[in-house]
């Protein structure tokens, strides 16, 4: 049986402050529980359902994981989410390598994300393009948010994310830097190479007067209605799909 003082940590790590201090962050729902327990990513507890364990935990998982049987109502209880029928795991947040910059490849940025949710799906779609690595500045969303855990389905133990300060790392860039902004060359004609920056700004701001000064080349998405803006996500989604289609 697991303990109230357990269950108590493991409702700590819905705070960032809490997450940061045990270097520890939560994983919930079958999908994502699944594939963080067939990884190399350390898994230190598994709070699951009976069903849920007897298909995914192995001797491997057994031998250095903590393992306890839960029924939904606690799993949604001491979780995030509304509806949990498979699990939750406390899991180690790992050692970030420092950023070097690819010579071969497009590399993801976004300056002040800061909504969740959006962040996850920003991962789910770097993912599914094959992206690396994904820049965020310092202010951004925290990666191990359970909210931006589950919307990322999983991608976010494929996509590395470093929270640097962007200004100077563009400054010291020797790939170059793909800006998207209102005004810009119509990514629709533009010829795109393979490798470079592809920078993304805050929805209600956009990308920052500092950055801008750093951009190699405008891009803008073609509008054909009366929307104000995109979301983040779903512009980054057009914008990958354009280089990589090039």
């Amino acid at each position: 049986m697991i303990s109230k003082q357990e269950l108590k940590f493991i409702k700590s790590l819905h705070s960032k402050k809490h997450r940061t201090e045990a270097g520890l962050f939560l994983v919930e729902g079958e999908k994502s529980l699944a594939e963080v327990l067939q990884s190399s990513w350390e898994v230190k507890m598994v709070l699951a359902t009976t069903e849920f364990l007897h298909h995914y935990i192995d001797s491997k998982n057994k031998s250095k994981t903590k393992i306890f049987e839960a029924d939904t109502e606690l799993l949604r209880k001491t979780g995030s989410l509304s509806s949990n029928d498979a699990g939750l795991a406390v899991v180690r947040i790992p050692d970030t390598d420092n950023y070097y910059e690819p010579a071969n490849r497009l590399v993801l940025a976004v300056e002040n994300i800061r909504d969740p949710g959006n962040l996850g799906t920003l991962l789910r779609i770097a993912d599914w393009y094959g992206i690396k690595e994904l820049l965020l500045s310092k202010e951004s969303a925290d990666i191990f948010n359970p909210k931006v855990i589950q919307s990322s389905m999983g991608s976010f133990l494929r996509v590395k994310v470093f929270y640097c300060d962007l200004k100077e790392t563009f400054r010291k860039k020797k790939i170059p830097l793909f800006g998207t902004f209102t005004a810009g060359d119509n990514i629709y004609n533009a010829s795109l190479p393979s490798r470079g920056y592809i920078l993304l700004g805050n929805e209600s701001q956009g990308i920052s007067n500092e950055l801008s000064a750093l951009v190699d080349r405008r891009l803008s998405i073609p509008k054909f209605g009366k929307a104000e803006s995109l979301n983040v996500a779903v512009a980054a989604a057009v914008v990958l799909d354009n280089f990589k289609r090039k």
